[in-house]
């Protein structure tokens, strides 16, 4: 898991090993909810669950990322709960766990963020480049 000095919002440090428990009841929720209605989604994707961080183009230089917690992702995207609502349209670059270690940033623009339930927040990025490493072998999807 990612570990931060700050956050928006509030501190947390390394002995941090957990995630909200809101977070966990939200994503829970989302994804009980696609079972109930047809997938819209043109991509499979990956379970992957870790913390992440991202720095808006549009940001002052010297703020603190915003602090997403990643729900699913794929070669083109990822989408994620976090406790800000972001803007849409918006570049920057997003810092996560790569899948084999270390930390990957990746370029990516906001493509939605509404709200999950109050103070929560529910959205996606897409990359503006393709991520192989993050592709799913054919007939594999969660």
């Amino acid at each position: 898991m990612l570990q931060m000095r700050e956050e928006r919002g509030g501190t947390a440090d390394a002995a941090d090993a957990g995630w909200p428990p809101q977070v966990e009841m939200i994503i829970s929720a989302l994804e009980t909810g696609q079972f109930a209605r047809r997938n819209r989604r043109g991509s499979r994707r990956n379970s992957y669950r870790v913390r992440g961080r991202l720095r808006l183009f549009s940001d002052p230089p010297m703020s603190s990322p915003w602090v997403l917690y990643t729900r699913d992702i794929h070669s083109r995207g990822l989408g994620f709960v976090s406790p800000h609502r972001l803007p849409l349209g918006y570049g920057g670059v997003l810092e996560i766990p790569g899948p084999t270690g270390g930390i990957l940033r990746l370029n990516c623009t906001l493509l939605r963020c509404r709200e999950a339930a109050p103070g929560w927040y529910e959205g996606s990025v897409y990359f503006n480049r393709e991520q192989p490493e993050f592709s799913l072998p054919s007939g594999k999807a969660e």
